[in-house]
């Protein structure tokens, strides 16, 4: 399976103010990444439509984002809680052993003897490190701290997280 060709960048909570501009959460560590990014996508259905950024301001844990042709209060509602995408080819490039939220949602779980443990659903930020929220089919969870003792592979290319049970301990039931 081939990465995704478009990456998240922002959640768009509602529109600002009455000239169009939107209040985005951004889902990137660094919310200043906007100011390298001329354009971003909306996502409809299937396409990508790309939508030029005229202008961008910082609030507390947010950016606010005027985008062409969005002039108005109403325009921008229609925004209101989609996603925000910019394309693979334009995200700057991580430092090794460092991965994008994106590729690491959907990646198999095992452990190292090729126990299933499930898929990962979704990647808490805790501050010291990410931890990987892991889902069987039958519902079950199994938080999986992103620590190297703990991880020991992350294969984009064949979406497969192997981790060390053994540093999981008291973490993993013979059911997991």
């Amino acid at each position: 399976m081939e990465l995704l060709k478009y990456l998240s960048i922002g959640y768009v909570l509602k529109p600002h103010g009455i000239k169009g501009e939107l209040k985005v959460e951004p889902l990137t560590d660094n919310m200043y990444s906007f100011d390298y990014l001329d354009q971003v996508f909306l996502k409809k259905g299937r396409e990508y439509k790309p939508v030029k950024i005229t202008g961008r301001k910082y609030g507390k844990n947010v950016v606010i984002l005027k985008l062409d042709g969005y002039d108005d209060r109403s325009q921008s509602e229609t925004l209101r809680n989609q996603y925000l995408w910019i394309s693979r080819d334009s995200v700057l490039s991580l430092p090794e052993d460092t991965y994008y939220i994106a590729d690491i949602i959907g990646c198999s779980v095992e452990t190292e003897d090729g126990r299933f443990l499930g898929k990962v659903t979704s990647v808490i930020k805790t501050g010291s490190n990410d931890v990987y929220v892991v889902r069987d089919e039958g519902g079950n969870e199994v938080l999986v701290p992103a620590l190297k003792k703990v991880v020991t592979e992350i294969c984009l290319v064949d979406r497969k997280i192997v981790i060390n049970a053994e540093e999981m301990e008291g973490l993993l039931t013979d059911e997991d």
